[in-house]
C-alpha cells in the first residue's frame, strides 16, 4: 500500500466527503439527508484498499459551514488534487478513487427521489474534477 502523508489523506478524504455534501445539499431535505448519508457509508465502506483506509479511518473532514459554494470553491479544488497524488504515488488506486467518489454520490442522489437536474449538474463537475489532468 503507497504511503500518503496526512495531508493528502486529508485531501482525498475531504474531496471525497465534500462531493456527496455537494450532492446531497443541491437537493436538500432532512428525510433525505439521512437517506442519503447512510447511501455513502455503504459506497465508502465497500471500497477496497488504499482508498477504504483512507475513507474509512480517522475524524470526518471538515468542510466550511458558510454556503454551498464555499464547499465547492474547497471540494472541486481538492479532488484534482486528489487525482494528482494518485497518479503520483498510487496510480493502481486511482480508478477504484473515482469509482468509490461516484458511486458515493449517485448513491446519494438516486436515494430519495432520483436524480434530479441541480444533482446531475454537481456530479457533473464532480466527474471533470476526477477526470485526468491534461
Amino acid at each position: 500500500m503507497a504511503e500518503l502523508t496526512d495531508d493528502e489523506r486529508s485531501t482525498l478524504k475531504t474531496g471525497a466527503f465534500g462531493a456527496v455534501y455537494l450532492v446531497s445539499n443541491a437537493d436538500p431535505g432532512i428525510f433525505s439527508m439521512v437517506r442519503e448519508s447512510f447511501a455513502a457509508s455503504d459506497a465508502f465502506a465497500g471500497a477496497s484498499g488504499l482508498v477504504k483506509d483512507v475513507l474509512t479511518s480517522g475524524e470526518l473532514p471538515k468542510l466550511p459551514r458558510e454556503t454551498p459554494a464555499a464547499v465547492e470553491e474547497l471540494v472541486l479544488p481538492l479532488l484534482r488534487r486528489s487525482v494528482a497524488i494518485l497518479i503520483a504515488k498510487s496510480p493502481h488506486d486511482l480508478d477504484e478513487y473515482r469509482s468509490t467518489v461516484l458511486g458515493a454520490v449517485d448513491r446519494v442522489a438516486q436515494a430519495a427521489s432520483g436524480v434530479d437536474p441541480a444533482e446531475q449538474t454537481m456530479i457533473d463537475r464532480i466527474t471533470q474534477a476526477l477526470a485526468d489532468p491534461s
